[in-house]
């Protein structure tokens, strides 16, 4: 879901990839539902590429946004995304205590709180992708499959009576030297 979902250098807010054009993207303000067209040099930025640094990785912002969600049972931010760095700081310190402080700046947790709020607003509630889960279900079923026993196939060949047809030969006739635009 998040990959769809854009932050636009230049302009407040989050948009929705709706199209693709030649050389720009058509999004939709999640805000108020314009459409406008993103360019190549209005620098657009999925949220399913954005990660936060921790002190031992970097954590992809829909596990972030998760946390957030967790944290204020899928209600909007109880913090402010306009409160003074000492609040914001310590904020980020509940929802993700790990965080590296001297990467992750205030501006980008201001940006954290006001997208979740912008998100939760627009009922946009599924932070980590499903296949994600589903992929982990998948690896652990196969792992069941390889370790139950195995029966024995034995392969059936059936054989087709072979029938050859023989093409009449047909003489062709010499064509004549032919010129190009003459």
């Amino acid at each position: 879901m998040l990959k769809e979902i854009l932050s636009i250098s230049g302009k407040p807010g989050l948009f929705k990839l709706v199209s693709q054009g030649k050389n720009m993207l058509i999004v939709e303000g999640l805000a108020d539902g314009k459409r406008i067209p993103a360019y190549a040099r209005d620098k657009a930025v999925s949220l399913g590429d954005i990660a936060m640094f921790t002190e031992t990785e970097e954590i992809p912002l829909g596990e972030v946004l998760e946390k957030v969600k967790a944290k204020e049972n899928g209600a909007k931010a109880s913090v402010d995304p306009k409160s003074d760095n000492d609040t914001l700081r310590k904020y980020m310190e509940e929802v993700l205590p790990n965080y590296d402080k001297d990467r992750v700046y205030p501006s980008d947790i201001k940006k954290l709180i006001s997208w979740y709020n912008i998100l939760i607003e627009n009922n946009l509630t599924d932070f980590v992708e499903e296949e994600a889960e589903g992929a982990e279900e998948k690896h652990e079923k196969e792992t069941e499959l390889k370790d139950k026993p195995k029966k024995e196939v034995k392969p059936t060949v059936k054989s087709e009576p072979k029938v050859q047809v023989k093409q009449p030969k047909v003489a062709h006739k010499p064509t004549a030297n032919r010129k190009m635009g003459g």
